[in-house]
């Protein structure tokens, strides 16, 4: 391998990419539409959740309860009614989430310090949301003062690496590694297989140029642009959506750095397997942006999947980057807790560039 033809060729793709900026300028700028569109829109917290209280017992301690509920930020109030049939329905329609049913004989049931069972009905229509609002009306009744109504046992719970459950925290350093495996790869893809389809590759072909240099030359110019596409989503997630940094910054750029060779390898596998762009944006799609949504834990912990998606996902690179942006960010997690992780990454982008080598040669050969 001579490095001044390596050079040469990636001067040439370099020059081919400043003459394409519009291509240049989605690349930057398509990563943060994603960016935004999944941050603010894509969240487990519940908030505003409406509520419907029927309260048949009008006592001041039946007031004490509704108020506890809607004191906070997780429920609003939508009615009132008088009848259980009336929220009942509202549920049934979809204009309430929940339904508080206080008992006539609740707040006589608290002054003689007997227990005060009271109705809490949850519309389980989305399982996620339901499970959130259901935790959270049994953590406000627990919480109501109250002994009646407290657990027999008090349990002290707390919350490490994400206090406040804010999902936004968890989803933003997830996005990382989706955002920068559906990217490069499309990119870097659809590079060599426009070069297919106009013609102009059979130069290459023609020139002394080996296959590994061919590769290098390639896989280097679209390398800088997915570290670009890493400062940018980094950037935004730190500064724009205020996500906390417990870990070293400088691990994840240089972590980042190694998973985006990773990605821009498989594209340039992909483009050794097909010969059009069309082709070749279509592979990428299945190949890397659905299985990064859903089966590398991003969106679903892993563990809760069937054993044979489990095994699929650990074929998955953006699975390990996933855990290595979440350790760092939210664990302030270091190599010695994110070594195998690592080790998987510089291993599967080695065994795809080999495979990329190896079946370029074979079309050119």
């Amino acid at each position: 391998m001579k490095p001044a033809r390596v050079l040469a060729f990636t001067r040439k793709e370099v020059l081919e990419i400043v003459r394409d900026p519009i291509t240049v300028s989605v690349a930057l700028f398509m990563p943060l539409v994603i960016l935004f569109l999944f941050g603010y829109a894509l969240s487990f917290d519940v908030e505003n959740a409406p509520l419907i209280i029927v309260d048949h017992d009008k006592s001041a301690a039946s007031r004490a309860l509704s108020d506890q509920f809607l004191n906070t930020t997780y429920f609003r109030l939508v009615s009132a009614p008088d009848d259980e049939r009336v929220a009942e329905h509202a549920l049934m329609q979809g204009r309430a989430r929940a339904v508080l049913s206080i008992p006539p004989d609740f707040g006589r049931r608290l002054a003689r310090g007997e227990a005060a069972p009271v109705e809490f009905l949850v519309d389980g229509t989305y399982a996620s949301t339901a499970a959130i609002v259901s935790a959270y009306g049994r953590a406000i009744m627990y919480a109501f003062p109250n002994g009646t109504l407290q657990l027999p046992v008090q349990p002290e719970v707390r919350v490490w690496y994400n206090p406040q459950l804010r999902s936004r925290d968890f989803i933003v350093p997830g996005l990382f590694a989706v955002i920068l495996m559906a990217f490069p790869p499309l990119l870097t893809a659809l590079a060599v297989s426009r070069e297919k389809e106009l013609g102009t590759i059979a130069q290459i072909y023609a020139s002394p140029l080996t296959k590994p240099e061919f590769i290098i030359g390639k896989l280097l110019p679209y390398a800088a642009i997915a570290a670009l596409q890493l400062a940018v989503v980094l950037a935004t997630g730190f500064l724009w959506f205020k996500i906390p940094m417990h870990g070293s910054l400088g691990l994840l750029v240089a972590l980042g750095l190694l998973y985006v060779l990773c990605t821009v390898s498989i594209g340039l596998l992909i483009s050794t397997l097909v010969r059009t762009q069309v082709a070749a944006m279509l592979v990428t799609l299945v190949v890397t942006l659905m299985p990064s949504f859903l089966f590398s834990g991003f969106i679903y912990p892993i563990f809760t999947m069937p054993a044979f998606f489990q095994a699929y996902s650990a074929k998955i690179p953006t699975m390990y980057f996933v855990n290595i942006s979440r350790g760092i960010v939210m664990r302030g997690a270091g190599l010695a807790e994110l070594w195998t992780n690592v080790a998987v990454l510089v291993v599967y982008t080695v065994v795809v560039l080999t495979l990329a080598t190896l079946l370029l040669k074979k079309r050119i050969g």
